[in-house]
């Protein structure tokens, strides 16, 4: 049986979700988007980011696993462009990665990211627009910048379904909608 919860309601590119509040510090809840086998909303969201990033040249879709993986499938579908994914584990198959480290709001950890060998091709002198669910305290998204910048390749766009926190803090970001942080 599933805890009743409290929610927060969210429409994103015309779908409506409650989304589950979690504790994530003492007194600090955030709304947790989960699109994993959310087909529809991912869908929707994947169709309205592309809208908005139609403008912007770019040659290469990047995200981090895990939960943003089908929207950077959706988007590259729909903008017919390749895309990589930067792993949270290192694999022998992987080869010699490129790393950096990143903190994230819902597992409270650090993290390192990973690029995979085969992926540095790839990137390598390309335009690249970073892709996640929620950017939060921004600290994946500046390791994916971190990996960019090794990898040779240029950020010309970063995309969310959500930002969260600090609205001023996330202006650059083409986003479908912002959440706040609640506090007791």
């Amino acid at each position: 049986m599933t805890p009743a919860r409290d929610t927060y309601p969210v429409d994103i590119a015309g779908v409506h979700r409650e989304l589950p509040l979690f504790e994530v510090a003492p007194g600090v809840r955030i709304a947790v988007l989960n699109i994993l086998g959310d087909v529809e909303l991912t869908e929707a969201a994947a169709q309205a980011l592309a809208e908005r990033l139609a403008a912007t040249a770019f040659d290469v879709l990047v995200t981090a696993e895990a939960k943003s993986i089908p929207l950077a499938y959706a988007l590259a579908v729909r903008m017919a462009k390749p895309y990589a994914v930067l792993r949270k584990a290192y694999k022998p198959y992987m080869g010699q990665a490129l790393q950096a480290e990143t903190l994230s709001i819902t597992t409270g950890q650090p993290q390192t990211l990973f690029l995979d060998e085969k992926d540095q091709g790839l990137l390598r002198g390309q335009r690249v627009a970073l892709v996640d669910d929620v950017i939060s305290t921004g600290s994946t998204l500046q390791g994916m910048r971190l990996l960019m910048e090794k990898a040779g390749a240029q950020v010309v766009a970063e995309a969310a379904i959500f930002t969260e926190g600090d609205r001023a803090k996330w202006r650059q970001i083409i986003a479908l909608g912002h959440l706040p942080v609640f506090t007791d």
